[in-house]
């Protein structure tokens, strides 16, 4: 038994992220030996390869200001280990977090002993997810996919409401080298009956959709079939949909999107017995939604955990948009593991200048390979993230400093920036 939250965390995040077995065996059986915590609530599942953060916190604000108390399971984390489980907005107390990291290290033992497989680290947390959220008074868990979908640790859940923000070229590895391989995978969290809402915009993929969810009777609501008007970009933006004019204070372009993905599944919630989402709640719920580490801006610099070449796209979009007399500098480290060299491609073109970096993070591609991959006739790299940051601060006003590439970059930059921001 851990005495300390810093012993169980530290026990927790080195066990191995993913099994060699990549399936739901060990999630149904670890499940079974705690009697089924994942189905004494009710649950949205979010899944898509870009917007899923984005969406829960619109979907998670327009709940909470229906007087709903809505818990949140999502990852990775960007200042806390305990914002991955989350109820009202208020992330799992360390009393609470280590008391369940305790119990969960007993069945992962127990387990290991009875079938000789080691539970994976995500999935140990994603347990520990269930267990709080079965003993705490709520009444909606949002779920966010890890990764993919069908063999992901959270689709052992019965949600009441799939939703399904986007598809593009992520994780390919594992999901496909294809939109259609990709979105298939992705298809695999919905349920018989349980509708489906998505923001999927490929003409092939929502005929997909449409041919999928009618041999599971499950209902599609689709975006593109519903969309929004009058769109205002702006610092706020505005949009009317179904004759109501709502404002949204996160930036991009994508975030229209994503409050529209959010506001579609309102309706789809809506229609059942067991929710009452009003309107007024819905426009307070989308103002107030806000995500850390999404073009999150500091002075002159932009934070986004942008880490795929559609979110890039949609990024440097937004950035050309708000920003189109800039200089921009770009600080850039990548998970080595992604399909990265497109991206790099694509930033080289937009950039004025690149500075590359890593971070402490066994996935961390190196910097100076960063460095020796690009073409752009002004770069630089450090290995120290806070060095490459010092250095790549603007010191005049023309200039902005876009930091992407992961959102762990994002995790372990985001307190350096703001602890320095003040300084000259």
């Amino acid at each position: 038994m851990f005495e300390t939250l810093s012993e169980a965390q530290k026990w927790i995040e080195s066990v191995q992220k993913f099994g060699e077995k990549y399936d739901l065996s060990r999630m149904h059986g670890a499940c079974k030996m705690l009697n089924h915590p994942e189905n004494t609530f009710k649950s949205v599942h979010i899944g898509g390869t870009n917007g899923k953060g984005s969406t829960l916190s619109f979907l998670k604000h327009i709940l909470l200001e229906s007087g709903y108390n809505v818990g949140t399971y999502t990852s990775p984390y960007i200042v806390h280990f305990n914002e991955r489980i989350s109820l009202n907005d208020k992330p799992i107390s360390d009393e609470d977090l280590l008391r369940y990291i305790n119990e969960i290290y007993d069945v992962q033992k127990e387990y290991r002993e009875r079938y000789n497989d080691q539970i994976t680290f995500f999935e140990l947390v994603t347990l520990i997810s269930f267990l709080y959220f079965r003993d705490q008074d709520v009444d909606v868990v949002l779920y966010e996919v890890g990764l993919g979908g069908t063999l992901d640790a959270t689709n052992v859940i019965s949600p009441v409401l799939s939703i399904i923000t986007s598809v593009g070229y992520d994780h390919m590895h594992v999901l496909g080298n294809t939109l259609k391989s990709i979105a298939k995978n992705k298809l695999g969290i919905v349920k018989d009956g349980v509708p489906l809402v998505s923001g999927v915009e490929e003409k092939t993929l929502q005929k997909l959709f449409r041919s999928y969810t009618n041999k599971k009777t499950s209902p599609l609501h689709l975006t593109a079939d519903n969309p929004v008007k009058n769109v205002q970009i702006g610092l706020p933006t505005h949009f009317d949909f179904e004759g109501e004019t709502y404002t949204i204070n996160m930036v991009g372009f994508h975030q229209i999107a994503n409050a529209h993905t959010a506001l579609l599944a309102r309706n789809a919630l809506h229609m059942r017995d067991d929710f009452d989402l009003p309107i007024p709640a819905c426009k307070r719920g989308l103002k107030k939604a806000h995500m850390p580490g999404r073009f999150e801006r500091f002075n002159n610099v932009v934070l986004d955990g942008a880490h795929n070449i559609s979110s890039i796209e949609a990024s440097l979009k937004t950035l050309k948009a708000y920003y189109p007399d800039k200089k921009i500098r770009i600080l850039f480290t990548v998970m080595a593991d992604k399909a990265y060299v497109p991206i790099l491609k694509r930033l080289e073109r937009f950039a004025d200048e690149l500075v590359f970096t890593e971070i402490p993070y066994h996935r961390s591609e190196k910097a100076d390979r960063l460095y020796e991959q690009s073409r752009h006739r002004r770069k630089r790299f450090f290995k120290d993230f806070k060095e490459a940051y010092r250095t790549a601060r603007p010191k005049d006003e023309d200039t902005l400093l876009f930091i992407t590439g992961s959102l762990y970059f994002i995790s372990a930059i985001r307190s350096y920036v703001i602890e320095t921001q003040n300084e000259a």
